[in-house]
């Protein structure tokens, strides 16, 4: 069975507490988590201790989540979406 678009990531758009949505293409968003999720190894959500690389981490968040939570009531989103040419 051919693969399904809706599984075919182009961009992401990007929703930061108190910053204009940005668009990132999928390794920019990685990138992005990876330095996020770096900095916060003691704090990790539960889904995610069981990676033992920050790269796995941020792969299976990027790819399972729309959400990671910075602080408390700060939220960081995103969202695949398809930008027309």
């Amino acid at each position: 069975m051919p693969d399904a678009i809706m599984y075919q990531e182009e961009m992401f758009v990007v929703l930061m507490p108190g910053l204009a949505e940005e668009f990132l293409a999928a390794e920019e968003l990685l990138e992005r988590l990876i330095g996020l999720l770096g900095d916060r190894q003691q704090d990790l959500p539960r889904d995610l201790q069981r990676f033992t690389t920050v790269v796995a981490q941020a792969l299976h968040l990027r790819d399972t989540a729309c959400e990671l939570e910075l602080a408390p009531g700060e939220t960081m989103q995103w969202y695949v979406v398809r930008l027309e040419k």
